[in-house]
Formats: C-alpha cells, sequence, structure tokens
C-alpha cells in the first residue's frame, strides 16, 4: 500500500509543481514584494518538498492542492514570526517591503489576479526579449534552468547567469504585486502581449529537438494569454487576437512533426491530427477580437493562421496573400517576407515567386535557402539541391537538418532518373 500511496505522489507532485508552483508564487509576493521573490520561492519551494516527504508516509490529502496552500500560508506566518525578532536590527530594510501580518488569501479571484500582476511585472522593458522570455519561463510557468537551456539550445550556466541579471533588474523595480489599475495596464500591456507572443514563438519555432518542450511553451503562454482575456482590465481586442493565433498555431501542432521528430512541411501535413477543438476555440476569440475597429499584427496573423487551419476555400491562399501584404507593412520581419513570398507562389507560381524571393536577398537564413529549395524543386532540381544543402550548413536544429537532409536525397533521385531517361 505505502508503495502505491509514493507511485501516486511521485505522479501527482510534479503535475501540481507545473500547475500551483508559480500561482503560490504569485500569491505570495503579494506579501514579500518583488524585491524579495526569492524569498517566497524558497517557501513554495520547501512546501512542495514537504508535500513529497508527508503524502509519501501519511497518503495523499483529500485536496492535495488546498493541502499546499494551507502548508504555505503556516510558513509564511512562521516566517514573519521569526523575521520579527531581528526587526529591530533591520527594521529600515525591511518595512518598505514586508507587510507586518501576511495577507495569504487563496481563493480563484485573488489566485488568478496575483498571476496577472506577475506576468506585468515579469514583462518589464529594462530586459531584453531573450531575458524577459526565460523570466517568464521560470517565474510564470515553473520550467527548470535545465528546460530553458534545452528550449534556448544553450548551456545551463549561460542561462543561470542571464537570469541573474535578470533578476537584479527586477529587484529595482518598484511595480508591485496587487491589483492593477487601468494606467499600469496602459503603460504595459503592450510589452506583456509581446513577450507572451515571443514566448510563444520560442516554442512553435523552437530549435529544440525535444517536442514536449515545444508543447509545453506553447500551452504556458496560452494559459498566460487566457489570464488576460478573463480579466476585464486586459480583456481587449489585442489580447483576444493573440490567443487566437495561438489556439489555431497550437492545433497543427503534433501534425507539424512526424514520428521521427522530422518537420513535415504544411502541404504534406495530415491534416486529421489537426485539433478541431482548438480550431473553434481559434474561431470564438477571432471574433471577439473583431468587435472594435482596432487592426493589430495579431489580427492580421490571427487571420492568416485562421485561413491556414481552413481545407475547403479556393481563394484561401489569395486572402492569406492579402493579409501577408497588409501585415508586411504594419511591422517587417524577414520571416514575415519569407511567409509571404510562399503564399505569393501559391498564388502566382514557383517561377515568380523565386524572383521575389531573390530580392529578399537573406543568404544567410536557412529558411531562405529553404524557400529556395522549395520554390525550385519543379523548376530546377540541381538549383533547388544546392539551395536545400545551403539551408542543412545554416540550421541550428538537427530536426530541420534531417528534414533537408531526406528532401535532397529525394531530389538527387529524381535527378539521377531523369539524367538517365535522357542518356537513353
Amino acid at each position: 500500500m505505502q508503495c502505491v500511496t509514493k507511485f501516486y505522489t511521485m505522479e501527482l507532485l510534479p503535475h501540481l509543481f507545473r500547475h500551483e508552483y508559480t500561482k503560490m508564487t504569485a500569491v505570495l509576493c503579494r506579501n514579500f514584494g518583488l524585491k524579495h521573490i526569492e524569498i517566497a520561492e524558497d517557501i513554495v519551494s520547501d512546501t512542495f518538498l514537504k508535500a513529497s516527504q508527508h503524502w509519501a508516509v501519511n497518503g495523499i490529502p483529500e485536496n492535495p492542492r488546498a493541502w499546499l496552500y494551507v502548508v504555505a500560508k503556516n510558513k509564511t506566518k512562521d516566517y514573519f514570526k521569526k523575521l520579527s525578532v531581528f526587526e529591530k536590527k533591520i527594521k529600515n530594510e525591511i518595512q518598505p517591503h514586508f507587510q507586518v501580518e501576511p495577507n495569504f488569501e487563496c481563493d480563484s479571484k485573488m489566485v488568478s489576479d496575483s498571476q496577472l500582476a506577475m506576468i506585468f511585472a515579469v514583462c518589464n522593458p529594462v530586459n531584453s526579449d531573450e531575458s524577459q522570455i526565460c523570466l517568464a519561463l521560470q517565474i510564470l510557468c515553473g520550467f527548470s534552468i535545465e528546460e530553458i537551456a534545452n528550449a534556448f539550445l544553450t548551456n545551463s550556466e549561460t542561462i543561470k547567469k542571464r537570469l541573474q541579471r535578470a533578476r537584479a533588474n527586477l529587484r529595482k523595480d518598484n511595480f508591485q504585486i496587487k491589483s492593477l489599475t487601468k494606467i499600469e495596464i496602459c503603460l504595459r500591456l503592450d510589452i506583456v502581449l509581446r513577450t507572451l507572443y515571443l514566448l510563444f514563438s520560442e516554442g512553435y519555432f523552437s530549435k529544440s529537438n525535444k517536442q514536449q518542450i515545444k508543447i509545453d511553451l506553447c500551452s504556458e503562454a496560452t494559459r498566460l494569454t487566457l489570464l488576460l482575456t478573463e480579466n476585464p482590465l486586459t480583456n481587449t481586442a489585442e489580447s483576444n487576437a493573440l490567443l487566437a493565433l495561438m489556439c489555431f498555431q497550437s492545433s497543427r501542432l503534433r501534425a507539424r512533426t512526424n514520428d521521427k521528430n522530422e518537420a513535415v512541411l504544411f502541404d504534406k501535413q495530415d491534416k486529421s491530427l489537426w485539433d478541431k477543438s482548438l480550431i473553434e476555440r481559434g474561431n470564438y476569440y477571432l471574433i471577439n477580437a473583431t468587435t472594435g475597429n482596432e487592426l493589430s499584427k495579431y489580427h492580421l496573423e490571427a487571420g492568416i493562421a485562421y485561413w491556414h487551419t481552413t481545407t475547403t476555400d479556393k481563394y484561401k491562399w489569395d486572402y492569406i496573400l492579402k493579409l501577408y501584404n497588409k501585415l508586411i507593412l504594419i511591422e517587417y520581419s524577414p520571416i514575415t517576407a519569407l511567409n509571404r513570398t510562399f503564399a505569393f507562389a501559391k498564388v502566382y507560381g514557383n517561377e515568380e515567386a523565386i524572383a521575389v524571393a531573390k530580392q529578399l536577398n537573406l543568404v544567410e537564413s536557412n529558411y531562405y535557402h529553404e524557400l529556395l529549395g522549395y520554390l525550385y524543386s519543379n523548376v530546377n532540381i540541381k538549383r533547388a539541391i544546392e539551395h536545400y544543402e545551403l539551408a542543412v550548413n545554416l540550421t541550428k536544429s538537427n530536426s530541420e537538418r534531417q528534414t533537408l537532409s531526406k528532401k535532397i536525397k529525394e531530389l538527387n533521385l529524381i535527378l539521377k532518373k531523369s539524367e538517365r531517361s535522357h542518356d537513353m
């Protein structure tokens, strides 16, 4: 019986840690302030450590989540009691930041509000985009340093130093974990949306070979964006458009790689693997996003993603190209330009698209050569192989490298057959 209890404890705790750790930290930070976030994290970590020890011996409580919050609340009270002993010595340092009596409420609204405020605290422009994403993964999503390093294809020490610098910058900020005001939201909502967009993109276009990391990154970004739409102050047209985009893109996640973890191009994806429920949710949030006159980049990208999920409209690529034409005027990026060229090829043909692609001249990008390889495949096989080989040398993703190498082999076989028939 004890072995069974230990088994369920080992299964349940990681799940609760992923889903409750960040929520509990956010609630605690209402008492400690963002400057002392490490204390809040230590208390929550101690709570989970106690759970692993206590549950293995005494069994899992009837309401595990409530048990965790009660223990964290008691540990917080104990901390403040111990702190009061030294208050005279360090009173001037702690007075501005700590409440004298901790207010540890854990109803759903308090947890949701605390998480929302934590999102706004972490998405701080004093840190670089990459640092904001790393902080979001650690503080908002509960990712370990090793998991973040895997997502960024770098070593743990680099991520550790990046997080230390970013946390030092946060400690200097006076932003408090409390109910947000309209002014605070107006000043920082754009940054929050951009960070969540980048967080999702880090998963969707991840160079990591671990499929689970990609899915986790996307699901966490989606969860945090959903929080924005559930609060009246942050339930804006842009928030809904971003959530719609995430739903549409996530619906095709499992179809983007095969059993060998090789990337599958859009044209070759098994549409039966697309998640119809996520597509329906995307439609819901996209409708919510179009209630006003606002047109953001998130609206346009959500519209493009919507058309990608449709399979019956013969003019879908015309619509997609028009949306890309608008998007590239709002916010130009090399990836947007390359994606627009792919849509251009679908409407006007590969030969016309090759001329458009060459004007971009993104010779240092593996995606540029991958696109040209695709466009040349039914125009000039030798040129297609040349560009695919350049893409192989430039990409940092093993899965992409495997997919491209497989494509090169296929084209070489076609080329050899063509040369043999020509000789005959």
